[in-house]
């Protein structure tokens, strides 16, 4: 019967040694058989299955997937990393940015330590925020049109901080301490996912119409951060929203934006840096009836962490400024000397100076310097315009007898040190000669009892 039904099937030969091995086989067995050869099928097909989409995943477009974000885990510690940035690379510094950068890796020779400059930036800012890294278009297209340099050199600083983490520091900041100084021992690294220091305590001139935006800030010349921070991207977004805004106000493209101290200040700087730290602050607060203001850190006398956030005193990273009791360099919360010789971009984007009386800045918070300007300005627009339009002519014929002042002083002062030059040169030539002279009398001798000399010994004389 069953050579029969199998018969139409195959050769006959295949079907009787079927057959055969049905026979020898339990009848359990046999009936489970189907059973077990659809598992056996279910399991191929899913494994095929896998394999599939794994070869599909190796050769996905990298943009899609880019697009893709796999959460990281959040790092344990601060990444041995020291950035600065400048316009040439370390082989080409100058001596006095070659110092402070040399006080970086001799503080902390187990640290890596790299400069980005104006040649490389852009590749950087593409390689990590382009397709095949954080997928931010927007980003790198916003890098290439700015062309301010002082809204690069803020912006590039939050996007290194934000793609790799480590430590920041400006090209004329020399470390004074450590980095295993940074962090009080009394914290622990887990705990903190970013360090600032305050640079700027002065809220007393919060509502000041030029000072007030720039009376309470932290340091953004130093900064300490673990990557991927979601304050820096808030940061780099919030830059992007406004300079878009000022080029709309004026109607120019980015490249073409024209921009004062102020709007460097308060757009991308330290009141930019600040803001955003505060922000951040109070979204992540663990009481929600808290709010996190300037407050909490007026007049600190010891560091805090308040959300994460590791705030050090002015003294960390601000020490010497004269104001805000920075105090100096030889304290021992002193971490950092700031020469500010590189911070010259003021020039090219110049404060609100009066006609008569100047930049308050130059008063540099002191109380009594500033309450002066603002009556002297106070009083000026009360005055007549003929008599404002005569103080002005008056601060401008005396701005200029002082300047020709201080070249006559620097042109007597060069004169008088080349005349010392000139001095000390001749002086060396008369004592070089006389020493020549008592050399060739020593070599001559004493005189003969005539009263002449021997004969000097004839040096050039060939030896036989």
């Amino acid at each position: 019967m069953i050579a029969k039904i199998a018969s139409p099937l195959g050769s006959p030969t295949l079907a009787a040694t079927t057959a055969q091995l049905r026979n020898r086989l339990p009848a359990q067995f046999r009936r489970c058989l189907p059973l077990y050869l659809g598992a056996v099928a279910l399991i191929l097909f899913i494994f095929n299955l896998n394999l599939f989409h794994s070869s599909s995943r190796q050769h996905v477009h990298p943009q899609l997937a880019a697009k893709v974000q796999v959460p990281k885990a959040v790092r344990s510690d601060f990444p041995n990393k020291i950035w600065q940035t400048w316009k040439v690379s370390p082989l080409a510094f100058e001596q006095r940015d070659l110092d402070t950068a040399r006080s970086w890796t001799r503080k902390n020779p187990d640290w890596r330590y790299e400069v980005l400059t104006d040649g490389n930036d852009l590749r950087y800012v593409e390689w990590h925020f382009g397709p095949e890294g954080f997928d931010r278009p927007d980003i790198v297209d916003f890098y290439r049109n700015v062309k301010a340099a002082i809204v690069k050199a803020d912006l590039l600083r939050y996007l290194i901080m934000y793609a790799e983490g480590g430590i920041y520091a400006d090209i004329d900041v020399e470390a004074l301490k450590p980095m295993s100084k940074f962090i009080p021992d009394r914290y622990d690294h887990k705990d903190i996912d970013m360090v600032v220091g305050v640079e700027i305590d002065e809220p007393d001139w919060k509502d000041h119409p030029i000072l007030g935006p720039k009376s309470r800030s932290f340091c953004q010349w130093t900064f300490m951060c673990k990557p991927q921070l979601p304050v820096m991207m808030r940061l780099i977004e919030q830059i992007m929203t406004w300079l878009n805004g000022v080029a709309e106000q004026q109607k120019v493209p980015l490249a073409e934006v024209q921009l004062d101290f102020d709007q460097i200040i308060s757009g991308t700087g330290p009141s930019a840096f600040t803001n955003a730290i505060l922000d951040q602050m109070n979204l992540d607060k663990k009481n929600p009836n808290q709010r996190i203001d300037w407050d909490m850190f007026h007049d600190m006398s010891e560091s805090r962490v308040v959300s994460r956030v590791l705030v050090l005193t002015v003294e960390a990273f601000a020490a010497g400024q004269g104001h805000s009791d920075s105090g100096n360099h030889e304290a021992r919360a002193a971490l950092v000397r700031h020469h500010y010789h590189a911070s010259n971009w003021p020039s090219r984007h110049p404060r609100y100076s009066h006609p008569a009386y100047g930049e308050v800045e130059r008063c540099n918070w002191n109380d009594e310097c500033v309450h002066k300007w603002d009556h002297n300005v106070a009083e000026f627009e009360k005055l007549p315009e003929e008599e404002q339009k005569r103080i002005v002519e008056e601060v401008e014929r005396n701005r200029r007898e002082e300047e020709e002042k201080r070249k006559r002083e620097k042109e007597a002062l060069e004169r008088k040190k080349k005349k010392e030059a000139e001095d000390a040169r001749r002086k060396k030539e008369e004592e070089d000669r006389a020493a020549q002279e008592a050399k060739e009398k020593a070599i001559q001798g004493p005189p003969t009892q005539d009263g002449q000399r021997p004969a000097k010994p004839d040096e050039e004389k060939k030896k036989p």
